[in-house]
């Protein structure tokens, strides 16, 4: 038998609660703060990423899946998603509209990693997009929009870290004092970060191997090289962040592993369980537009995997709300009841009340007994009887009650 491809999932029926459940809390945040929602394609030109990403990260080395089209094209499978929001604002002229430009997204997202709990090789992302303004008060916005999206979860003991890895003025100074360190050490290294050292010096704070983790705890910190500019900014963010009462960790070894970001960089994770449980991950990257052939257009945004949003709503044990259900189970007894069961059926849905209509040639305790499989709160019952008088049986199955009603009238009793 065929089987999903490794790091892949169905999202069954009975899952569906968490996912509806997330999506609206998404509408309604955004709603809040003032996003748009904007949808990308699935699959962009590899330039775009290879460009924004970067090419000695591990998303472009190892982990995207690309491919030649018929037409000869190079093609990405989307493995994040501020690249094509970018994309889309540039090639629509959405800088054209008041800035800053606040969208998000929800989207499928690919790479081919290891998969681990909550993270797969297609797996869902909600983002947003703040573009067009560099003020730290938009930055204390989004960490609050994903702080405030948590709480709206009932989600609890969750930690913020923070840092600040600078710009193009003075990251340069930083990345030559940390190469230099990192020169001392090589010996302790794992063989990927005996590549970074000179391809991607920032990476080397992100390994997660037991002896390099040992080597970056005692790196030094971004933070002490930071450009007036960077410090002062910096300095704002922590504050307004005081000020939105969010308590936060300065996490010096924070660098996101995406090329692109500048400045702010941040992270939310669940307090016992650390980085390798990451719930939203984003930062600012005010260079990225310009890189993708536009003007200097600073922006600053985040994405947060939702199936370990769901991984730690059943940690957590949060009731979440149950999907509505359709409310009437329609049994008939006899085959010439069917008729009016389809179009009683007909009726009530085009009223709003959703309605299922028993099948084949199944005894009315049968019908009954299906009917409380459903979880249904009313059967309608119909037999020959009941088509003369233009009346139906309605049985409430919580109480077991039961009554005759005129057909007319069934509409009106069963609307909340």
């Amino acid at each position: 038998m065929y089987q999903v491809p490794r790091g892949t999932s169905d999202i069954l029926p009975e899952e569906q609660v968490y996912w509806r459940h997330i999506e609206q809390k998404v509408a309604n945040i955004c709603q809040l703060y003032g996003y748009e929602r904007i949808d990308s394609p699935a699959f962009e030109d590899t330039g775009l990423f290879t460009r924004s990403v970067g090419e000695g990260t591990d998303i472009v080395e190892k982990e995207m899946y690309t491919f030649s089209d018929k037409g000869g094209n190079q093609i990405t499978l989307r493995p994040e998603g501020t690249a094509p929001v970018c994309r889309a604002y540039l090639e629509h002229g959405l800088h054209n509209r008041p800035q800053p430009v606040k969208l998000y997204y929800l989207a499928s997202i690919f790479r081919y990693e290891r998969p681990q709990a909550g993270r797969y090789r297609q797996h869902y992302q909600f983002g947003c997009e703040v573009i067009g303004d560099d003020d730290p008060s938009l930055d204390a916005e989004v960490i609050d929009m994903a702080w405030q999206f948590f709480r709206s979860l009932n989600l609890r003991h969750l930690s913020l870290q923070l840092n600040s890895i600078g710009c193009k003025q003075c990251r340069p100074g930083y990345l030559s004092v940390l190469k230099d360190y990192y020169a001392k050490h090589t010996k302790e290294l794992c063989p990927d970060c005996k590549v970074r050292i000179d391809r991607n010096p920032l990476r080397l704070l992100d390994c997660k191997q037991p002896s390099c983790q040992q080597v970056a705890n005692a790196a030094p910190r971004s933070v002490d090289y930071l450009c007036p500019e960077c410090k002062t900014h910096f300095n704002r963010l922590k504050g307004y962040l005081k000020l939105l009462e969010i308590p936060f960790t300065l996490n010096h070894r924070l660098v996101r592993g995406l090329d692109y970001y500048t400045r702010t960089v941040f992270e939310i994770q669940p307090e016992a369980a650390g980085a390798q449980s990451t719930l939203v991950g984003g930062g600012r990257y005010d260079d990225l537009i310009e890189e993708l052939g536009g003007k200097p257009t600073p922006a600053i945004g985040f994405a947060m995997g939702i199936e370990r949003i769901i991984l730690n709503l059943k940690k957590q044990d949060i009731h979440i709300p149950p999907l509505a259900r359709p409310r009437v189970f329609i049994a008939h007894i006899g085959a010439e009841t069917r008729d009016e069961a389809i179009k009683l059926a007909s009726g009530l849905r085009q009223a709003g009340i959703g309605s299922i209509v028993a099948t084949g040639n199944k005894s009315l305790k049968a019908q009954l007994r299906q009917a409380n499989n459903l979880g249904v709160r009313y059967a309608v019952i119909i037999g020959e009887e009941e088509v003369k008088k233009s009346t139906v049986s309605l049985r409430d199955m919580t109480t077991a009650q039961q009554k005759t009603v005129p057909t007319s009238e069934l509409p009106g009793l069963l609307i909340e």
